[in-house]
């Protein structure tokens, strides 16, 4: 008897449950995702379930045979995903335009939210900013980081020297602002003037503030290589930024940059495992490629010749004795980049014909030594680079980590501008093709794991990167075995293949591989801090 009312007292409790399972599956949805592979973001295997959305959210998950819907997708055979996050692009300048606020190159990749103002540069008036995002309908979402490097240049210019108390106020009140105007964090580029020119202690201070909000610090590293402290000190940089003000901090496209650090990986990896044991939160973002993308300024100009701005460099390249220590100086920056055959031009306004060659054709095309000819070419402007500078080895080895998140690292631009770095189209599906499909260094849950919950998390998304109800509606569907990049070093401007569907906050923008036109991105602010 005691056995019969256990029984009747389990069912009558899993009976609301029950019903509310069937009132689920009965129910009328804007878009019906039937029958794919459901990989949740969590790294877990796949499973089989439906996708209900209603409006901008995913409403079920689950059995929901019984369901109807305005538009049902038939995902069978393919994968159900969260939309990818980009943790560090230079989009933003372009989805601010009309003609290139569609997105299309970033949503054929699967983004469906991508975080502006990496490496310490952008503008500081966020409010500003957002405007002339929302001016034009946003194909994705876009979240927004306070640049340390625009902060500081407001306050002190291009000066190597540390800040007056009255001055470091003022930088304190200009990233609050920013927190403020919805923020997710400090974005810092310590590799680049006039960041280069800060102190740690500063940078701890500035991100305090962002710590206030429920921030992260994110970093291009002080040296990813040997040019000054070394990659190791410039990642224990992070660290000690990460434990001091109390905020997780990212090394943001994490590398080893070059011959004379080739192999650290390991070395790097132990020493963010070692802060993580400590209760130090410390993350990577990462991109699949074996090129990084820079200037002539920041892979061969010292930062001393940047003081006081762009004239004054000019000034030293024009005057004999500066010229010669530039030269000098540039000689070992270029050994350090593998030399003047791994640098290829990707954009120089004062002469086109030079893009898509390298520092080392266009010397001797013109024959000129490789340093006098950037410098040459530096005195009328700054020239874009891809530098060929990393080994499989370190790329893989860090792609392992579980605290590396996915990035592109890339901009948007018109179809015809200059020969960009190819990570600008083809970052997310290039890991997918070359890392897990062809090469298995991961598998395909942790693939999408560090492109969707993990950047959720950290960052503070709370309503994205996940398959689960009550989250937005960023949902990918595709089958991986056809995901691929087109976009090559020599011709990058090729959208990437195999997006059958994407949904941005619920619309769908790819529509059986095609683009809709229909523009449901946002400007994201950060949550407040309760």
């Amino acid at each position: 008897m005691k056995k019969v009312l256990v029984a009747l007292c389990l069912l009558a409790a899993a009976a609301p449950a029950a019903a509310q399972t069937a009132a689920r599956s009965a129910a009328a949805y804007d878009v019906l995702i039937r029958g794919g592979r459901v990989l949740d973001g969590s790294g877990n295997p796949w499973f089989y379930a439906d996708v209900g959305v209603i409006g901008d959210r995913i409403a079920a998950v689950g059995d929901l045979s019984g369901a109807t819907a305005k538009r049902v997708i038939d995902a069978k055979g393919m994968f159900v995903t969260p939309g990818f996050i980009d943790t560090h692009s230079h989009a933003g300048p372009g989805l601010a335009t009309a003609s290139l606020a569609h997105g299309q190159p970033l949503l054929a990749q699967g983004l469906t939210t991508i975080f502006a103002n990496p490496d310490g540069g952008g503008p500081i008036d966020l409010v500003k900013q957002r405007a002339a995002l929302e001016k034009n309908p946003l194909g994705v979402n876009v979240a927004l980081m306070v640049p340390h490097g625009s902060v500081r240049r407001a306050v002190l210019g291009m000066s190597d020297r540390d800040p007056t108390p009255a001055e470091l106020d003022r930088m304190r009140a200009l990233v609050r602002a920013g927190m403020q105007a919805g923020a997710f964090g400090l974005s810092d580029g310590p590799y680049y003037a006039p960041s280069s020119y800060s102190k740690t202690a500063e940078i701890v201070e500035l991100a305090k503030v962002a710590a206030e909000f429920g921030g992260v610090y994110t970093s291009h590293i002080r040296d990813e290589s040997d040019y000054n402290v070394g990659l190791v000190a410039a990642v224990d940089e992070v660290i000690t930024v990460a434990r001091e003000a109390k905020l997780p901090g990212i090394v943001t496209h994490i590398k080893a940059l070059g011959p004379h650090v080739w192999g650290l990986s390991d070395h790097i990896v132990q020493r963010i495992d070692q802060a993580r044991e400590q209760g130090i939160q410390v993350y990577a973002d990462q991109y699949p490629y074996e090129a990084s993308g820079t200037s002539i300024t920041g892979a061969l100009i010292p930062r001393w010749a940047q003081v006081g701005g762009d004239s004054a460099l000019i000034r030293r390249i024009d005057d004999p004795t500066e010229r010669a220590r530039l030269r000098a100086d540039l000689l070992v920056n270029l050994e350090r980049r593998g030399g003047a055959d791994r640098l290829q031009f990707s954009d120089y306004g004062p002469d086109h014909s030079i893009e898509g060659k390298t520092l080392g054709q266009v010397a001797r095309e013109r024959n000129m030594e490789p340093v006098d000819l950037a410098l040459e070419l530096r005195r009328k402007g700054d020239a874009g680079l891809v530098s060929f500078n990393m080994t499989e080895h370190d790329i893989a080895t860090f792609m392992r980590q579980p605290w590396t998140m996915t990035c592109t690292d890339g901009g948007l631009v018109a179809m015809d501008d200059g020969v960009p770095h190819p990570r600008f189209y083809g970052a997310f599906p290039r890991k997918i093709r070359k890392y897990v499909m062809e090469e298995h260094v991961i598998d395909l849950p942790w693939a999408v794991r560090s492109m969707t919950s993990l950047p959720a998390a950290v960052f503070h998304l709370d309503d994205r990167g996940w398959i689960r109800p009550g989250m937005k509606a960023d949902i990918l569907v595709f089958d991986p075995h056809r995901v691929r990049d087109t976009a090559t070093y020599e011709k990058p401007h090729q959208l990437a293949e195999g997006m059958e569907y994407v949904l941005v906050n619920g619309g769908i923008a790819i529509d059986g591989g095609k683009f809709t036109g229909n523009r449901t991105g946002r400007v994201l602010s950060r949550r407040p801090v309760t």
